[in-house]
């Protein structure tokens, strides 16, 4: 979820993610120097959906509709043995990846108003972000580090509401996952 400075994220924006904090040893220090996302307070994650729905719209009845979509989807194990790239990014993936596509599908089916990355990217790939905006050597020298680190496995059994309050970003409801 970023770009060099928070002013890419607006006040009563949100997004969905699943928090990796066993990933947070190995990524905090990439994180907070070179994601923008982490200095604006969002943890080691994967975006299930973002931008979501205006702060403004979440209401009881939104709710009540994301516990009962997320809750039939059975909590998983994630590993993290590798990295891979976009353009001046570089991120951790995960395997399996099948059911964090089958998270953000479900979501966005449910708000097609509201499609991953604002419908930017054809295809969606699930990712925890570590660096933003960097060159290829930035990226090599990361990568080195964190592949003595790996494999961080992770279970997810949860998807977090995150909410941007024009200065950062804050945790405004958790859904259970089915355990």
């Amino acid at each position: 979820m970023a770009d060099d400075s928070t002013s890419r994220f607006q006040a009563g924006q949100t997004g969905l993610i699943i928090r990796i904090p066993d990933a947070e040893p190995a990524v905090r220090a990439w994180r907070e120097q070179f994601d923008p996302s982490a200095r604006a307070g969002v943890p080691a994650h994967i975006t299930v959906l973002f931008p979501f729905l205006d702060e403004s719209r979440i209401d009881a009845g939104v709710r009540s509709t994301l516990t009962d979509v997320l809750g039939t989807h059975r909590a998983f194990d994630l590993r993290f043995e590798s990295c891979g790239r976009f353009p001046g990014v570089l991120y951790l993936a995960p395997e399996p990846d099948t059911p964090l596509r089958r998270l953000t599908e479900v979501i966005a089916d449910r708000w097609p108003e509201v499609p991953p990355y604002g419908g930017k990217f054809t295809e969606v790939v699930p990712h925890l972000t570590i660096t933003d905006g960097q060159d290829d050597a930035v990226l090599d020298e990361i990568e080195a580090d964190l592949l003595s680190e790996l494999p961080v496995v992770s279970r997810v059994s949860s998807v977090d509401l995150m909410v941007h309050d024009g200065a950062e970003w804050q945790e405004r409801a958790s859904f259970a996952l089915r355990a």
